[in-house]
């Protein structure tokens, strides 16, 4: 029997995922420090070139930091289109072949290859995997594989630009002993300066640490470091399907044909469910709406878009299927909003058009309806119903409960 110790997990991982695209936009990009988002004072840098980087460039800084670090840096728009394209390519060439495969972001998937050894070699087949990959699409990807999902994540993070690395079964320690303890995954600056400020500088002496101790340092936090420090990851590779989704539905007390209650009752919905995206920190790629009428005949009409979480985007596509849906005039029973295609990601790398203050109200919104609940803020046109006009404030407080 195969134990969860005895897996073969490969980390694909295609590196500096925007950019790469824009170089295959414009080849003459490749080599130079090139920054990916909006152009005005107040946007930020959703992704940037390893020539960027040199500069102390890093992805969500202002633009204008940026640019002071690095004058003669290339500014590109987003193309989150081509971008979202790219990325369902690689899935289905993934798809196309693999046994088992979770897709954890637009650019990043697992691939569970146990028992693969036997028939043809995961290395074999994971070095012509990532040669597809790069043949059919033009973009540059990394490979980590060993015996779980982290190490072969660090494998992928240490062979990187454009490489690959596989850690035998066994090695795991050896492999991360060396590191400094900011090369495990989920350690940041802050979990980092409280160890370094007991002498915990690299991942050897923190493995070394009884748990009980890490533990008492950082909580639970601490157990779940001790057991990365020594390699140990039992997290299984959760398979993709595009079917999994998001939704919620409407049937209202009395049929209707008021439009601006449909609307609103539209924009009431989409909010709810975007906001539950961003909680879940994840990306939706289609939309679907439903209608069904009053004599109980039900449609449908869905949309692939570029992956995003933003209200203002979802609200766009949603209000324009319902109109290409809605067409017998009839009463409306029941109204739906599903998103579909989800991946793990956040909203900063949908916004490369938008500002700071963009990015900042989303954030406080979220925080708001974290506290009170999603539904004490809403777009004004949301507080309303059948029979009454919708107002038009951008957004709305709606009295909470008394605790």
């Amino acid at each position: 029997m195969i134990t969860l110790q005895q897996r073969s997990i490969a980390h694909f991982d295609l590196d500096c995922f925007f950019v790469s695209v824009e170089c295959l936009k414009d080849s003459r990009l490749k080599g130079k420090p090139l920054l990916v988002g909006g152009h005005g004072d107040r946007a930020v840098v959703a992704a940037c070139s390893y020539e960027a980087r040199r500069y102390g460039i890093h992805s969500a800084m202002p633009m204008k930091m940026a640019l002071k670090l690095c004058p003669h840096a290339i500014v590109r728009s987003g193309d989150m289109e081509m971008y979202s394209e790219l990325s369902r390519q690689v899935t289905d060439i993934i798809a196309g072949s693999a046994p088992l495969y979770e897709k954890s972001s637009i650019d990043e998937f697992y691939l569970d290859l146990t028992g693969m050894d036997k028939y043809f070699g995961s290395l074999k087949w994971t070095t012509e995997m990532r040669q597809k990959i790069m043949h059919e699409t033009g973009l540059p990807i990394s490979l980590g594989l060993a015996s779980n999902k982290m190490i072969s994540k660090v494998a992928t993070n240490e062979a990187k630009p454009n490489g690959q690395m596989e850690v035998p079964f066994g090695g795991e320690k050896t492999f991360l002993a060396p590191m400094p303890v900011e090369k495990l995954p989920m350690v940041g600056k802050e979990t980092a300066a409280q160890l370094r400020r007991r002498g915990v500088e690299h991942v050897k002496t923190l493995s070394e640490i009884p748990v009980t101790m890490l533990e008492a340092w950082l909580g639970k936090n601490g157990i779940a470091l001790w057991n990365k420090a020594n390699g140990i990851d039992e997290s299984p590779v959760v398979p993709y399907h595009e079917q999994k989704s998001i939704s919620t539905e409407s049937t209202f007390s009395a049929d209707t044909i008021d439009m601006r209650f449909l609307h609103a009752e539209l924009v009431r919905m989409t909010e709810k469910i975007a906001f539950e995206l961003r909680q879940e920190d994840k990306l939706t790629g289609c939309v679907t709406v439903k209608i069904r009428y009053s004599d109980f005949e039900t449609v449908t009409k869905q949309m692939t878009i570029p992956y995003t979480c933003c209200d203002h985007v979802l609200l766009e596509k949603v209000k324009e299927l319902f109109h290409k849906l809605y067409d017998r005039r009839l009463l409306v029973r029941l109204i739906g909003v599903r998103f579909s295609h989800l991946v793990q990601g956040n909203y900063q790398i949908s916004l490369f058009d938008d500002t700071r203050e963009m990015i900042a109200l989303y954030q406080a919104i979220d925080h708001i309806k974290n506290r009170f609940g999603w539904q004490y803020l809403m777009k004004g046109t949301n507080i309303t119903a059948p029979g009454q006009p919708a107002r038009n404030r951008r957004y709305n407080m709606v009295p909470y409960p008394k605790r």
